[in-house]
């Protein structure tokens, strides 16, 4: 039998991912493999196979070209719904415990493909073996041990990755605050896995190059304004740095036509257009 805590007194936990830092995301995966893979911990989780066994994972996406390029790591598991589809369909095999908490009880739940099946997100893992559904419990058992939060937080050396443990109060106000989100929001699950700076995984941005002429010698100009329009209005504005790159960032993908005006003081003014599929590098801008 799944096990349940002690009263959490309103507090549930919640795991909020920065998205911008998950360059170590490839640790919360392995963390979570030593920790479940052939282990078992009665009332929480049976033991999670080697091959297939991968509660989180990890899907990388690169934006621009050379040299204006970033590449990022979107880090999934088990999102612990408020309004989980795989409660529905699992009934009491699927555990909500009070403090926010989802698990799969490993006896109820033997021979459930439909509750693997279930969840939209594909965030569950089928073990053939034992015929089970399983998810990332959380790391309850530690949590239940004294625990301060899940090894997915320990094993992130840039705080990528926080644990939680507030009011849904609170965590509504720090979500708004600083701009949280979840994922696939419109299915109305109520996940407890939140994104922070999921623009780079979901967004695009148009970059670029600004040089000019300074005393007969073409340069690397920084300090230049970048003006991005969309028809006749302006959507965003950028700096050039020292290396004269500039990015305008937060772009919807296949947006339409934008137009750049770029302009520095004494050196000139330049335009360009970009047809915005995916993020694009226009290349080397020159002022005159």
């Amino acid at each position: 039998m799944s096990k349940q805590p002690s009263s959490s007194g309103g507090r549930k936990w919640n795991l909020i991912i920065d998205v911008a830092k998950s360059v170590h995301a490839n640790n919360c995966v392995l963390a979570a493999k030593d920790e479940y893979v052939g282990n078992d911990f009665p009332g929480y989780s049976a033991p999670v196979p080697e091959e297939g066994g991968d509660l989180f994972t990890v899907t990388r996406k690169v934006r621009g070209q050379s040299p204006v390029v970033d590449v990022t790591y979107l880090l999934k598991t088990c999102n612990h719904c408020d309004n989980s589809p795989c409660k529905k369909v699992g009934g009491d095999a699927v555990i909500k415990r009070e403090d926010g908490i989802m698990m799969i009880d490993p006896v109820k739940a033997r021979g459930r493909k439909d509750i693997y099946k279930a969840c939209p997100y594909g965030a569950l893992i089928w073990n053939e073996e034992l015929q089970l559904p399983q998810n990332w419990t959380f790391d309850a058992h530690l949590l239940d041990a004294g625990w301060p939060h899940p090894r997915c937080v320990d094993v992130s050396p840039i705080n990528a990755v926080e644990a939680v443990k507030i009011t849904d109060a609170e965590m509504q106000k720090r979500a708004e605050e600083e701009g949280l989100e979840v994922l696939r929001p419109e299915l109305g699950t109520k996940p407890r896995v939140y994104y922070k700076n999921m623009y780079r995984f979901n967004a695009c941005f148009i970059g670029g190059t600004i040089l000019g002429m300074v005393n007969g010698v073409q340069e690397c100009i920084e300090g230049a304004t970048i003006d991005l329009y969309l028809g006749e209005e302006k959507v965003g504005s950028a700096e050039s740095d020292e290396f004269g790159e500039f990015r305008i960032d937060r772009l919807k993908e296949n947006s339409g036509t934008y137009k750049i005006v770029a302009t520095h003081d004494g050196v000139g003014k330049v335009s360009a257009e970009a047809e915005l599929g995916e993020s694009v590098y226009l290349g080397e801008l020159v002022l005159a």
